[in-house]
């Protein structure tokens, strides 16, 4: 789709960022965040904190403050795909930030990252502040803090908790919840009233960010209100998914941090968080840009067999194919959002549901579900099968060699 396309264009909305202006403006003013109608009929759904965070965009003109904006989102994804090499062990050379700058290029064909450019969406920025926290060295006193920042502007980061607590990494989790408790008590500092209406009331109201039956939302709520195509989704039928999905989640995070694979876990977690949420837009999914990085890492390893690294680029395609940002185009006028528009061009495999075969709905409507859930498939079994193996092997030796590798140091 070229940039300049009216409205459509890549750099041509940023609806979300001026939302986020409204907000600050509204409280700057004196007004109630929570009861304003911002933009004539958006709603603010972040907590409150959020809002100083956020207040010097409102001291800027609109203009200004979407290429500030845009211009950092592209600046964080530079540094989240540097992060994520540097945790994969590769250290920063030229060849490397090279590689960086193109990969931005790439992932930026991805719906995920371009809706959050598109919409001037806070995604971005909130996965390079958890990356930066969580992939930190462990003697690290702040260990977690960031993430529980993260965590206070926008709630879905509080999975890592349990992540954490798994783990028993008590140091760490401590710094998440206090990090968390900060905004809370800096949010009822500087605004007293609209904290006290959010923890008490509008954190509790799902329909808040939107209708679950929409074809952006890619949660398991979403998949079932989509699929049967109702707004009050069943809730045990909800409720036994997300069961199941933080099941696959924390198992192969757990695995894949104990095999060594950190990234590869924080980027699960970060997953999960987004599947079991009531409400989970595309743009929500920029957990796929890591996951990217771990794909390219795997191909360039000369120490991995060919296969491997064949099986590893299949991978990244399918990745690519499934969320890339594939148009859309409806070429007759409707409603969006606060305004009609003459024509629409919606980007994302799901919205071709509404034109692609009957037989591929299930998959159609729902194909995030479907990267996280082969993700973690292929974590238990690639990184689960050798400890299988292994512990087989253990119980079939003779009694004095179990004795032995029983007394052995660790390796």
């Amino acid at each position: 789709m070229p940039l300049r396309t009216p409205f459509w264009g890549l750099f041509d909305y940023q609806l979300d960022l001026d939302v986020y202006r409204g907000g600050a403006l509204t409280v700057w003013d004196g007004g109630s965040l929570y009861d304003a109608k911002l933009l004539g009929q958006m709603d603010y759904t972040y907590a409150p904190v959020s809002v100083l965070v956020l207040m010097p965009f409102a001291w800027m003109s609109f203009e200004a403050a979407r290429i500030v904006w845009s211009v950092g989102i592209i600046i964080a994804l530079y540094l989240v795909i540097m992060l994520s090499f540097r945790a994969l062990g590769r250290r920063a050379s030229w060849p490397l930030r090279c590689l960086a700058i193109a990969l931005v290029a790439v992932v930026m064909l991805l719906e995920p990252v371009r809706t959050t450019i598109w919409y001037g969406q806070i995604n971005v920025f909130l996965l390079l502040l958890i990356l930066a926290d969580l992939l930190r060295d462990e003697r690290s006193r702040l260990k977690g803090v960031g993430t529980g920042i993260a965590a206070g502007i926008k709630l879905t980061p509080l999975l890592f908790v349990l992540y954490l607590a798994l783990l028993r990494r008590w140091r760490t989790l401590a710094g998440v919840v206090g990090g968390f408790v900060l905004t809370a008590v800096v949010g009822f500092a500087f605004l007293p009233r609209e904290s006290w209406a959010y923890w008490t009331d509008k954190i509790f109201d799902s329909n808040r960010v939107g209708a679950p039956q929409t074809l952006g939302n890619q949660s398991l709520r979403g998949m079932i209100a989509n699929l049967m195509h109702t707004d009050s989704p069943n809730t045990a039928v909800w409720l036994v998914l997300v069961l199941i999905a933080l099941g696959l989640g924390m198992g192969s995070a757990v695995l894949a941090h104990r095999r060594g694979h950190e990234l590869l876990a924080v980027s699960i977690v970060g997953m999960t968080s987004c599947a079991i949420s009531p409400m989970s837009w595309g743009h929500h999914w920029v957990w796929f840009v890591p996951l990217v990085v771990i794909c390219v890492d795997l191909m360039l390893r000369a120490d991995l067999s060919v296969l491997r690294r064949v099986v590893a680029g299949a991978g990244l395609v399918a990745l690519m194919l499934v969320a890339f940002a594939w148009r859309t185009h409806f070429a007759y006028p409707m409603w969006f959002v606060n305004r009609t528009v003459p024509d629409a061009y919606f980007t994302g495999l799901f919205f071709k549901s509404q034109t692609g075969p009957a037989w591929a709905q299930w998959f159609l409507v729902y194909p995030y579900n479907a990267i996280f859930a082969g993700t973690t498939v292929a974590t238990l079994v690639v990184l689960g099968l050798p400890v299988v193996r292994s512990r087989r092997a253990t119980l079939s030796a003779p009694e004095e060699a179990v004795s032995d590798s029983v007394e052995a140091p660790p390796h």
